[in-house]
């Protein structure tokens, strides 16, 4: 299953709050998430720095499929005040550039 990285930043002062809203996403928010082909989505945060794994099939077609979901435009909107840059779905991003893997390095014999 491909992953992708993403890394976003709080507004200062934000961060319970963050951690408070994912402690349960909405239902129809993750069952949005798995039909549109996402099997895992993890998030780590590091003071403002929020580090999210995704494991889905194709990332830009799950971001089309839920850019227009009630649920989703929902979800954004009580979400987007406690970020620095809010997320538009525009479609344009790609993740965090993948570096190194430990598996691949090993498989490679290396």
């Amino acid at each position: 299953m491909p992953q992708i990285a993403l890394h976003t930043v709080l507004k200062p002062g934000h961060e319970s709050d963050y951690d408070a809203v994912h402690r349960t996403i909405p239902a129809e928010l993750a069952a949005a998430l798995v039909d549109n082909g996402v099997s895992d989505s993890r998030i780590w945060r590091a003071g403002q720095h929020v580090f999210h794994v995704v494991d889905v099939d194709d990332y830009h077609a799950m971001r089309a499929g839920l850019r227009d979901l009630p649920v989703n435009i929902a979800w954004q909107e009580q979400i987007a005040s406690l970020f620095e840059v809010a997320d538009d779905y525009s479609g344009d991003d790609d993740g965090l550039p993948f570096v190194w893997s430990l598996n691949d390095q090993i498989r490679r014999g290396r």
